[in-house]
């Protein structure tokens, strides 16, 4: 079944709904230059009561070794999602530092960003998105999904960009991924950070119902790496 991540998580009531209805991970934007940013203190406050429930990524750009250490231990974070220039050897020392899976962002435009993201074979996960020109943030948008039929990759991957309830399932049955990743697709309308319940619900719902179509039907097969995941009381 297609896991889904909630990103962009900046209140405890949008965490708690997000595990209510499935949700794999939570997201924690830790970069300032993102509206979804989200200051460690008030990202504790949150992990402390849900750490037992979802899987719990730290969202960096360009971070020290150090701040990611700090970051990781202070929240509790299972997986380390990496958006910036973070090579290879920073993605390891990373993982060894704070014994979280790592999570490598690519964004995705041609069939050579998918070649190019192998020198990261060593990473856990390749999170495969969509970014305007000149951003780090992700666009909201969604890209090519037919360029992934193109990816020769033993590394699980995690979809994102544009995202939402009405095409997540297309997205799945295209790109076949380990799991989904959404931010602005279950937000109030022009509220960064901020989760609509309803949105949020109806999301989950679409991605576990792709998530349970015959594998002919998904074009998925064979096992899931394992992840730790805790239990979760909606699944």
């Amino acid at each position: 079944m297609t896991r889904a991540k909630i990103c962009g998580i900046t209140r405890l009531e949008d965490a708690e709904v997000a595990i209510e209805h499935g949700a794999w991970a939570l997201g924690f934007i830790l970069w300032p230059g993102s509206a979804r940013a989200v200051g460690v203190e008030a990202a504790a406050a949150i992990t402390a009561r849900v750490r037992r429930s979802a899987q719990l990524v730290g969202v960096f750009v360009n971070p020290s070794l150090a701040d990611v250490a700090e970051a990781a231990e202070t929240l509790h974070l299972t997986h380390l999602q990496l958006h910036g220039d973070e090579g290879p050897a920073f993605c390891a020392e990373a993982g060894r530092r704070t014994g979280a899976k790592v999570i490598k962002a690519v964004t995705v435009t041609s069939g050579a960003d998918l070649q190019a993201v192998e020198i990261f074979r060593a990473v856990d996960f390749h999170l495969l998105d969509s970014r305007l020109p000149g951003r780090r943030e992700a666009s909201g948008a969604t890209w090519e999904w037919a360029l992934a039929s193109r990816r020769r990759s033993a590394v699980p991957k995690l979809l994102s960009g544009g995202l939402d309830a009405d095409n997540v399932a297309a997205g799945i049955e295209a790109v076949r991924p380990y799991a989904v990743d959404v931010a602005s697709g279950v937000e109030v309308p022009g509220r960064p950070g901020i989760k609509d319940p309803a949105r949020v619900a109806a999301f989950l719902r679409a991605v576990h119902e792709a998530g349970e179509a015959p594998a002919s039907a998904t074009g998925r097969s064979g096992p899931s790496p394992s992840d730790g995941r805790m239990p979760s009381p909606a699944l």
